[in-house]
């Protein structure tokens, strides 16, 4: 009698919580069909009968959407006999936002979204322990513990940057992972320059620099097993509308913003979008045709090859003439004795001298 009246209480329990969470789903759904309408509408007014006919709903519920989505930060002008208009857009990296117009197939499609988060790779692994599909887009607006290569703070503002991750899961041997990172960031800076203009270029393996001040990082993070590939997170932080006061201080002669260099603010949700388009393009040419293709795309945007560079690890350290990547991603340095040696990303850190 105990056991079944347990019973009963699991299923009472899971018939609420599904009707709970179809309600709240179904509230979503109107809030984004009020705001489709709104944006269909503009510049004109939309009368809120009309909304009401559309959707099927009350004027009460329409009222109701309008403040929220008010709350959110989208600026509705409400006259009566006309209607509401929408007038502005916020700059936040809101799903609806991104999805509305995003020109992809597989990346973005599905988005979990953060107004604070310690750091989005840490979400997107949790997301492939539960099964996740590839693809899934982690935003946030503010990153509390972001990180960088070997451990280095990722400083990321509210609202100022582009804060990311992708969930991935490609088919290739886990030894050819690494080629990723150079492929994120040849997407990226592809972005940047067809965006905003800004000329961003590529330090050796992924760090994007403008005038030799980073303007991105990427940070990606593999589980795999010996011949076989569990899941790639690739965390993607972009420096958009940061002012230099923004920075701390001990990074500001290092660090810039596309706002700083552009002297425009940058439409964060655009760039976002064209970063995945040209993540998807190039993750599909790489998986097709291999390393290759992102190789000379790299080293055509590269600031790190063909010129001085002096090379750190934990331990030692180099100094030698950056000569070429090879078909692996590794870096060839040439040094002055003459002899050639092979550096692999994850174990050293690069600066041009």
């Amino acid at each position: 009698m105990i056991l079944l009246c347990f019973i009963t209480l699991i299923l009472l329990y899971h018939i609420t919580y599904n009707d709970f969470y179809k309600v709240l789903r179904g509230e979503h759904l109107l809030k984004e069909s009020i705001l489709r309408l709104l944006k269909d509408s503009r510049p004109a007014f939309i009368s809120g009968e009309e909304i009401c006919r559309t959707l099927n709903v009350t004027r009460t519920a329409v009222w109701k959407h309008i403040q929220t989505l008010r709350e959110e930060g989208y600026v509705i002008e409400a006259r009566p006999r006309s209607g509401y208009r929408l007038t502005a857009i916020p700059d936040r990296l809101y799903p609806v936002e991104i999805l509305d117009g995003l020109n992809t197939r597989v990346l973005g499609r599905e988005i979990d979204y953060y107004e604070e988060v310690g750091s989005t790779n840490d979400v997107a692994r949790e997301w492939a322990a539960k099964g996740a599909g590839e693809g899934l887009l982690v935003v946030a607006e503010e990153q509390t513990g972001g990180k960088g290569r070997l451990g280095r703070k990722w400083h990321s503002p509210r609202c100022k940057g582009i804060i990311f991750t992708l969930l991935l899961y490609p088919p290739v041997n886990p030894s050819r992972v690494s080629q990723v990172t150079m492929l994120a960031a040849v997407a990226v800076a592809s972005a940047i320059r067809r965006e905003t203009g800004v000329g961003a270029g590529i330090k050796w393996p992924n760090d994007l620099l403008v005038e030799g001040r980073k303007v991105c990082g990427i940070l990606a993070e593999l589980s795999a097993e010996i011949d076989r590939v569990g899941h790639l997170v690739v965390g993607i932080g972009i420096n958009a509308n940061q002012d230099m006061g923004d920075f701390p201080e001990d990074v500001r002669d290092m660090a810039t913003s596309l706002k700083l260099e552009s002297g425009e603010k940058v439409s964060r949700v655009r760039l976002l979008q064209a970063c995945l388009e040209s993540f998807e393009h190039w993750y599909g040419l790489w998986l097709e045709q291999g390393f290759e293709p992102v190789r000379a795309a790299w080293k055509e945007m590269s600031v790190s090859l063909n010129c001085p560079v002096h090379i750190q690890s934990l331990d030692q350290s180099w100094d030698g003439w950056a000569e070429d990547v090879d078909n692996d991603g590794a870096l060839l340095l040439r040094l002055p004795d003459g002899n050639l040696q092979r550096f692999v990303s994850g174990e050293v850190s690069l600066r041009v001298i």
